[in-house]
Parts: C-alpha cells; sequence; structure tokens
C-alpha cells in the first residue's frame, strides 16, 4: 500500500518497524539504544510498535545516528517560485509610436 493509502496507525507501525530494522541491523539491544536515547525501555518499545511520541522519536533518531531523517520530512525547496522571472507572452504586433496615435 502506498503512504498515501495507509492510516497514521499504519504508518506509524511502518516507522517503528524501520526503527527497528535499524537497531537491529547495528546489532544494538534495546536497553543499548534507550540508555543512549536518554528514554526508558518502554518508551523505545512503544516507539517500535507505532506508539511512540515525538520527542522519544527525536532522541532514538540522535542515538541512531540517523537524524537526517528529520530533513526528508519537510525538505527546504531548492527554488521559490515567486523569484522566478515571469515569461512574457510574445509579441504579436509592433505598437504604434506616440506621435502616430495622436
Amino acid at each position: 500500500m502506498t503512504p498515501s493509502h495507509q492510516s497514521n496507525a499504519e504508518l506509524a507501525a511502518g516507522l517503528g518497524a524501520s526503527l527497528r530494522a535499524l537497531r537491529l541491523d547495528r546489532n544494538l539491544d534495546q536497553k543499548t539504544v534507550a540508555a543512549r536515547a536518554g528514554v526508558s525501555v518502554h518508551a523505545l518499545k512503544n516507539l517500535e510498535s507505532g506508539k511512540g511520541t515525538l520527542k522519544t522519536l527525536v532522541s532514538v533518531l540522535l542515538a541512531l545516528e540517523r537524524a537526517s531523517w528529520l530533513a526528508t520530512i519537510a525538505p527546504m525547496a531548492t527554488i521559490n517560485p515567486l523569484s522566478l522571472p515571469r515569461a512574457a507572452t510574445p509579441r504579436q504586433r509592433a505598437a504604434a509610436s506616440k506621435s502616430v496615435r495622436g
């Protein structure tokens, strides 16, 4: 299922599973990661099951050295459409000089 068709609970569970997989890939147990993050093991278990808090998420990402994930949540725009010049419409005919309009 694509992220736009998932419920909040499904998205949170997927994020928790990704964090758990990252922790296991680094061969770290929950107690170690919780201690590094400054959170309880219970809070980490909640996060990995999709029920954690934003504060716990940030702490765990920092402990796992994945704070860069936070930058992908709301990336900064590299091009501001308001600063782009407006595309001029091509001229259809020449304007009459002011002396001829009279």
